[in-house]
């Protein structure tokens, strides 16, 4: 069971990302403030040393998990050969070091078999490419830019996690492949979990609280005005049945997947691709239920748990070396994004497309020893998503406030009595309402 995972003992004495989400919140009401107000002195980046770089990012493009009626593009083996500048050798093994453990996810995929020869949610080239170019972006970052990084891979330096989808470990393997070149200094290792007690996904499996707050919320979106109407437009335009389970998320899942890959697609969907992504958005939402901070805390509470303890380590002067690691690589899905982002108080009311990334960065001052983070999203410093570039400071007054969402989250325990498994790493996820994209 998940014991307050937002409260004050975890969270504190730091508090990174629940500050973090705060200066998110607050970014309108910082930039009406005067330069001497509180919370708000300058900083000289050149005193400033990058100590830690966490990165979440989904995988690359892939096919469709599930083909629409009467719409099918043509997904071609070709697809699936492998560029050969992505190719870079890697193990598998579970949490302890010990054997990959079973994915009944892949299991579940290869049930289903696309025109064209291809298994639903498989790894294109296409994709291939996107992680590679992400690893390059990286590279230049953290090898290039700042001598950060090894420019060869080092697994003292970097630890990888993926959820145990193969679409997940290949995208890994491609973003390693362009970060390090495909060179390395020791054996690389992608470390994943069981599908029972993943963290890198909100699992909804295994918690009986979680299935009971967002049972029936999927279908009770495509009855909301607005949606209801324009997916009854979509429909029609296609020739679908109103009664056939179709819905705007299932729609996005193969309009995305035809457009990167640049597959001839159905002209209704070319027509309201726009449409079908807000609305998608509109039904995730709806599932989510962000007002719904229980539900929240349980999705999304133990990874951003992990992310803290990561940064908490490296401020941790009793931390002994070789503790930590440069880098932490995490490869997540849209549907850990979604909550993350909305949790972080940056979510831009877009789906996260194929490769996207979140990236913290955690700094130290050289003279005052002060820490500060800065969040990326989509290889930005967030200034057109409403983040910006903004340096936390623990020991200001400004920071040390919590925002309506923050506190909600930080009050609000997950009782007891709503826990399935007595299991500490047991958790609820999206599964059920929500695939897993």
């Amino acid at each position: 069971m998940i014991t307050r995972v937002f409260s004050v003992r975890v969270w504190a004495p730091v508090g990174v990302l629940t500050s973090l989400a705060y200066c998110v919140h607050q970014r309108r009401v910082a930039r009406a403030e005067t330069p001497g107000a509180p919370g708000q002195r300058p900083v000289d980046r050149s005193l400033l040393e990058l100590k830690m770089v966490q990165v979440v990012f989904r995988h690359g493009a892939r096919s469709p998990l599930k083909p629409l009626p009467r719409e099918q593009a043509e997904w071609n083996l070709q697809l699936l050969e492998v560029p050969p500048q992505t190719q870079f050798d890697y193990t598998v093994t579970n949490l302890a070091g010990g054997l990959k453990p079973h994915s009944p996810f892949d299991s579940q995929y290869r049930k289903t078999v696309l025109k064209g020869g291809m298994f639903a949610g498989q790894l294109t080239n296409v994709g291939m490419q996107q992680m590679f170019a992400l690893g390059q972006r990286l590279r230049k970052s953290y090898v290039e830019d700042i001598p950060f990084l090894s420019p060869t891979f080092n697994p003292l330096e970097v630890f990888v996690r993926s959820t145990n989808i193969y679409r997940n470990l290949e995208s890994t393997r491609c973003l390693l492949a362009g970060l390090f070149q495909s060179q390395k200094e020791g054996p690389i290792v992608i470390h994943t979990d069981e599908a029972s007690s993943e963290v890198l996904y909100p699992n909804y499996q295994n918690c009986w609280s979680l299935q009971e707050r967002t049972k029936g919320r999927r279908q009770a979106a495509c009855l909301q005005p607005g949606i209801s109407e324009d997916l009854q437009k979509v429909k029609e335009g296609m020739g679908i049945a109103s009664n056939d389970g179709v819905d705007f998320l299932s729609l996005l899942d193969n309009v995305a997947a035809e457009q990167v890959h640049s597959l001839p697609s159905c002209p209704t969907l070319r027509r309201f691709a726009q449409m079908i992504e807000q609305r998608a958005v509109d039904t995730a939402l709806y599932v989510m239920q962000r007002e719904d901070r229980e539900s929240l805390q349980m999705a999304v509470g133990p990874f951003l748990h992990i992310l803290e303890s990561n940064l908490r380590k490296v401020m941790d002067p009793a931390t002994a070396p070789g503790k930590t690691r440069k880098l932490y690589l995490y490869a997540a899905h849209d549907v850990t994004l979604m909550p993350l982002l909305i949790i972080l108080g940056i979510f831009d009311h877009k789906w996260p497309p194929f490769a996207v990334d979140l990236t913290m960065e955690l700094y130290q001052h050289r003279e005052s020893k002060e820490w500060f983070v800065q969040l990326y999203y989509r290889g930005e410093a967030s200034l057109k998503v409403g983040v910006g570039v903004r340096w936390h400071d623990p020991q200001s007054p400004f920071w040390k406030q919590r925002s309506k969402l923050v506190s909600e989250l930080e009050r609000a325990p997950v009782r007891e009595s709503q826990a399935v498994s007595s299991s500490p790493t047991s958790v609820c996820t999206i599964c059920v309402t929500l695939e897993i994209h």
